[in-house]
């Protein structure tokens, strides 16, 4: 197997374990998500401030309005996600915040990022549909914790659209620096008035959460040096089979026929956005 493909489905792996830590903190004691949040930002901010004064990297920004746009969007992104975790189901919560390729592919045109792509009606409406069949709304109830989970994918669309936009005036290492230093303070804010101290099994699932969460990252940037774009956004779908797999084992979670389908579409929508993308790219660089 390509060593870029093994190490992204590696990150995926660790990605769906951090959600399973959280899952197991939300659900034996009173911590909220903000807590576990605070596990994933401050460790990434230390790691990268001492790669930046290991290298001699400048801490200056170019444009600081992206980078703010970029680590805003991604901390809205991160807090949506540990709260559809702890709302709802862990396999919901991956399916849900994995849509944002699909955003992405949907608001683009509109801010003229990009063109409109060819067949862009049809994968919409395939990601719509699965979106309708995991949370399957009846109106009457609808699980706080889908809704959530579906505003994370809205969000992180937006992080990584500022992120495309920023990289090209700051490196990414620095991009990530300030991304973790702004989580860490508005996640802190946040924290402080709910803030529970957990005890020490807690807290072994704390940090269990974000080593997971850092892992990925690692493995994340690591496999993509040696995988394309396209590849490596069919592999991160596999997030979606893990997360699956391991609500089902550890929480008990329905896999119905339902939600197994609305998961494929799911799927289907992100390869074609990927496709779609992979082909608009070589069309620009010819």
């Amino acid at each position: 197997m390509n060593r870029g493909i093994l190490l992204l489905i590696m990150a995926e792996f660790c990605f769906a374990a951090s959600t399973v830590f959280a899952k197991f903190v939300t659900t034996s004691s009173a911590i909220p998500a903000i807590e576990i949040t605070f596990c994933r930002v401050f460790p990434g901010m230390i790691i990268a401030a001492l790669y930046m004064w290991k290298t001699g990297t400048s801490f200056k920004p170019h444009r600081v309005s992206l980078i703010v746009a970029r680590a805003g969007f991604n901390f809205l992104a991160l807090v949506a996600f540990f709260y559809a975790v702890q709302y709802g189901s862990v396999t919901n919560a991956n399916m849900l915040n994995m849509t944002y390729p699909v955003f992405i592919f949907l608001f683009a045109p509109l801010l003229k990022l990009e063109g409109a792509h060819k067949h862009g009606a049809l994968l919409l409406i395939a990601a719509m549909a699965g979106i309708y069949l995991v949370i399957f709304p009846d109106f009457t109830h609808i699980n706080i914790g889908d809704l959530i989970g579906l505003c994370s994918g809205f969000f992180a669309a937006f992080s990584v659209i500022s992120l495309a936009a920023a990289r090209e005036h700051d490196s990414t290492v620095l991009i990530v620096f300030y991304l973790m230093a702004i989580g860490t303070v508005c996640n802190a804010i946040l924290m402080a008035p709910v803030f529970v101290m957990p005890d020490l099994r807690i807290l072994f699932l704390l940090l269990g959460s974000g080593l997971m969460g850092v892992l990925a990252q690692v493995f994340l940037t690591m496999g993509y040096k040696d995988v394309s774009a396209k590849a490596g956004s069919m592999v991160s779908c596999s997030r979606i089979l893990f997360a699956t797999a391991m609500g089902s084992f550890f929480f008990a979670e329905p896999l119905s026929l339902r939600i197994v389908c609305g998961g494929l579409l799911i799927i289907a929508a992100i390869i074609g956005v990927s496709v779609q993308q992979q082909k608009v790219a070589a069309t620009d660089d010819q």
